[in-house]
Order: C-alpha cells, then sequence, then structure tokens
C-alpha cells in the first residue's frame, strides 16, 4: 500500500441542533473546516483536493453540489478540485477512500476529507422517509413506519432463526455505548439520563420501534460533522519536521476492505454462507483490511470502532470482526470483552449509539476517532496505550461495506 497519514481533524459537537440555532448546512460545513485547519495548524493554501460525503441533504435541506462550500469557507479554496461521495450511511468512508485513491495515483499530495449531515430539521417520520432512500424503493420495507428499525429487526429474526438470539446480550451492547458516550465531551447523549428500565421491557420507559428494536437499541438521529487530513509520505515528513514530530507519532491508514452487496437485504440473506457468516461481503471488507495491514487476528487490535447504527448491528459486526465464532458474539459480550478495560473495547467514543449517527459524517468520524485513539489525545475515552484501531462502516443493511486498520509503526 501507499503510506497515507492521517494529520488530524475535527468534529463538531453532535448535540447541537443547528436548525434551532439559525445555522444553515453550510454553517455546519464551515465550522468542522476552520475547527480541522486549527487543530492541525494547516493553512487553506496546503490542500490539494477536497473530498466531501453526504447522503440525503438534497433531501433535508435542498441542497446539492456541497464541494462548492470549499470556496466560500476561505477564498484559498477557490479553484481546488472538489466533490461529493454518496453511499448511504458509509458516504464518509467513501470520500476517504476517492482521497486515498487521489494521493495514492499522484494526483495530490494531501486532501481535506468532510462528513456531513443536516437531519433534525424535520419531524421524525420524514426523517424515516428520507432515510429510506439506502433500502431498494418499491421492492422492500413497504407499509412500515420505521424502514431502518424494521429492516435491523428483520436482521435479528434471521439471526435468531440461525443461531438464536437473546435480547439481554442486545442491551448490554446499548448499556456500554451509552456509557462509553457520557465519557465524550462531543456525544449527542452525553447529558442523557438512564435507570434500569430505559434499556428493559417496559414498553413505556424503552418503547418498541419495530420488533426486536426497542428506543435503547437505536442509533440517534443527528445533525453533525467531521473532517480529516489525509497525506502522502512526503507530505507528512515536511508537515511532522515542522513540528518537531517524527514521522512515526503520525498515525497512518495501514489497511482497508472495501465491498459492495445487494441492495435488496433479503437477497443478502440468501448469498450468505449457511452456518457461517450472514453477511459475507461484511467478513471480506474487515478481512481485506487485516490483510493489507498484516493483522492476523483480531487480537492485534487495541480498540474497534464500528457502525453500530442498531444493537443488532454490533452484536453481528463481533463475529464478522472474528472475534467470536458465528453464532457466539454473546461470549465476548458476557465475558466483558467490549467493555472498556475488556480485551477489545467497541466503541469508546459511544458509537453511532451512545455518540449519534449524522449519517455522511459517521465514517469520517470513525476516522477521526481512531486517530485520536493511536495518538492519545481521546482525553476521558481514551484506551491505553492504543497502537491500532479498526473501523468498520455500513451502508445501507450491508449494501457498503467498508473498513480501515488505523495506526502507528
Amino acid at each position: 500500500m501507499t503510506e497515507i497519514y492521517i494529520l488530524g481533524g475535527a468534529q463538531t459537537d453532535f448535540a447541537r441542533n443547528y436548525m434551532r440555532s439559525n445555522k444553515e448546512i453550510f454553517d455546519m460545513f464551515a465550522e468542522v473546516v476552520e475547527d480541522g485547519l486549527a487543530a492541525t495548524g494547516l493553512e487553506p493554501s496546503e490542500i490539494e483536493v477536497g473530498h466531501v460525503g453526504n447522503f440525503v441533504a438534497d433531501l433535508f435541506t435542498g441542497q446539492g453540489q456541497i464541494g462548492g462550500f470549499f470556496g466560500h469557507v476561505h477564498p484559498d479554496f477557490i479553484g481546488m478540485p472538489s466533490g461529493r461521495h454518496e453511499a448511504a450511511c458509509a458516504s464518509g468512508s467513501i470520500a476517504a477512500l476517492s482521497a486515498m485513491a487521489d494521493i495514492e495515483a499522484g494526483r495530490y499530495g494531501l486532501a481535506c476529507v468532510v462528513g456531513l449531515e443536516y437531519m433534525r430539521n424535520v419531524p421524525g417520520d420524514k426523517a424515516a422517509e428520507y432515510l429510506g432512500a439506502a433500502a431498494w424503493i418499491g421492492h422492500e420495507g413497504a407499509g412500515v413506519r420505521y424502514l431502518w428499525p424494521s429492516m435491523f429487526s428483520r436482521i435479528a429474526e434471521e439471526y435468531n432463526s440461525r443461531y438464536g438470539l437473546k435480547r439481554e446480550h442486545l442491551r448490554r451492547i446499548s448499556e456500554i455505548n451509552f456509557a462509553n458516550a457520557k465519557n465524550n465531551p462531543l456525544a449527542q447523549t452525553r447529558g442523557w439520563n438512564f435507570t434500569d428500565d430505559s434499556f428493559g421491557e417496559d414498553n413505556t420507559a424503552n418503547p418498541v420501534i419495530e420488533g426486536w428494536m426497542r428506543k435503547s437499541d437505536c442509533g440517534q438521529v443527528t445533525d453533525g460533522a467531521a473532517v480529516v487530513f489525509l497525506a502522502n509520505r512526503e507530505v507528512a515528513e515536511a508537515y511532522a519536521k515542522k513540528r518537531n514530530l517524527a514521522l512515526e507519532d503520525l498515525p497512518r491508514i495501514k489497511g482497508w476492505g472495501h465491498t459492495s452487496a445487494q441492495l435488496q437485504l433479503e437477497d443478502k440473506f440468501r448469498y450468505g454462507e449457511p452456518g457461517g457468516y450472514m453477511f459475507p461481503t461484511i467478513r471480506k471488507a474487515i478481512t481485506d483490511a487485516y490483510r493489507r495491514a498484516g493483522i492476523s487476528s483480531p487480537d492485534q487490535l487495541d480498540a474497534i470502532e464500528l457502525h453500530d447504527c442498531f444493537s443488532m448491528t454490533e452484536y453481528m459486526l463481533i463475529e464478522h470482526f472474528g472475534l467470536a465464532n458465528p453464532g457466539e458474539a454473546w461470549k465476548v459480550i458476557e465475558a466483558g470483552d467490549i467493555a472498556m478495560g475488556g480485551r477489545i473495547p467497541i466503541n469508546p467514543s459511544g458509537g453511532l449509539i451512545g455518540l449519534g449517527h449524522p449519517v455522511g459524517a459517521t465514517g469520517v468520524r470513525i476516522l477521526l476517532d481512531a486517530y485520536r485513539q493511536v495518538t492519545g489525545t481521546a482525553g476521558d475515552y481514551q484506551v491505553e496505550g492504543a497502537k491500532n484501531i479498526g473501523t468498520f462502516n455500513v451502508g445501507g443493511s450491508g449494501t457498503t461495506s467498508v473498513s480501515f486498520v488505523v495506526g502507528r509503526d
């Protein structure tokens, strides 16, 4: 692999409602880019290309052509090549992969990768309708109120029929992620209060959203943005030297994996391995990242930041990361392996359930949190001594899968 370094970045406060602050999607974009430049000490004139991950700003705000925002942030961005990438919840990761490809091709040495979504300006039913664009319209999801909770409830049903599934294990995943979010000063739910009933089966305290999925099982509808700056070795060396750092102090993307599957969930089930991994394309994205990074076992990772749009997503991914055999994720949950201080903590940031899920931003935010962990700058949610972090970002019901391994040499 061509060496690609992460120089740093920034994230907005995911608890913020931009519409209530009379702010537009551009304000969110400008804020995170300016904060990222300040955090890294980079100048706009140094950035050679911009890539933006966004899912459905066209529906939530009526705004397309988001790459054009760069020139409004600073005049030095005028003339810089830029573009927008869409792959549902994996849009941010596709933007990152596209920036990597630019760097690998030798076109540019320093890229700005922004992910953002403006989602809290419409009622919940309308938001659910817009987000349904990631399914196969007219072919699945007809007649359900909340499409994505219904789809991941269907995954839980299918998993239960194959291997067995207990609600207590889904509950534990949610409890861990909400607890981790309490330590993250940018988490949407950091100030929320919970009781045991918040995670139980009391329909008032923890209502059923669709099927298996209760309120505590669901990621959040979130306004937010994140940015990272990716660089080739030459740029990274100059950046490090200017700041009296060793090149080895800068994290790099050691490995990546990217796969696509069919849009329709039921077709994915038929493609799955009997008695094996439910989603072979997800498993391949992760193992491709392992292979490129020289990782032979998940035990070589210090933590994982993954896409827990629902508790069931994380449950399934525990197995696809290789932490447990198919059908045995419950073992590592009961052992405490995924909690902070465990064998391989999952979502120290709080994940999508605790931190929040601004759809197009999530893939970039996950990369940023991997950067924070391996540079020891994650604050109160730092995993001690972290050197290698695995990530996973999914679009739709497993249609787009992207995995990274981020670490220092």
